[in-house]
């Protein structure tokens, strides 16, 4: 069996730029950078939290601001790519160090993303996360 190496290649290039974007959105977060969050999130992303409950940008951005949500650190555990034409879906387990409405903890977070790619670039559609 022949693999094309074009494809091949394309594939790993998006797989790399799905994962930069996901750790670039999980650094920013830590930094409270909503302006550049912006930049990588779809405008009607929305956030489901542990809890079930689904936040809109707007309202996840404020919390960010007003530290009602606060990231310190993360360390990435595992992480996985599927990519079907323009849509993908990552899947990232980090342990995550924040504060979020007023208890701190290192959350064991698995984060399963939407994403679609936009004239060459991938953007984040929505993110849910669970406990693993």
């Amino acid at each position: 069996m022949v693999v094309d190496s074009v494809e091949t290649d394309k594939t790993a290039d998006n797989k790399s730029q799905i994962l930069e974007i996901t750790r670039q959105l999980t650094q920013l977060m830590i930094e409270r950078n909503t302006i550049e969050i912006n930049a990588i999130l779809d405008a009607n992303f929305t956030l489901t939290h542990i809890t079930g409950y689904v936040q809109s940008k707007e309202e996840w951005f404020s919390e960010i601001e007003s530290e009602r949500m606060k990231y310190y650190s993360f360390q990435e555990v595992k992480t996985s790519v599927t990519i079907d034409g323009d849509k993908a879906v990552f899947v990232g387990q980090n342990i995550l160090d924040a504060r979020i409405w007023g208890t701190r903890n290192n959350w064991r977070l698995q984060q399963t993303m939407q994403l679609e790619k936009r004239k060459g670039k991938w953007i984040i559609l929505k993110s849910v996360a669970t406990t693993f």
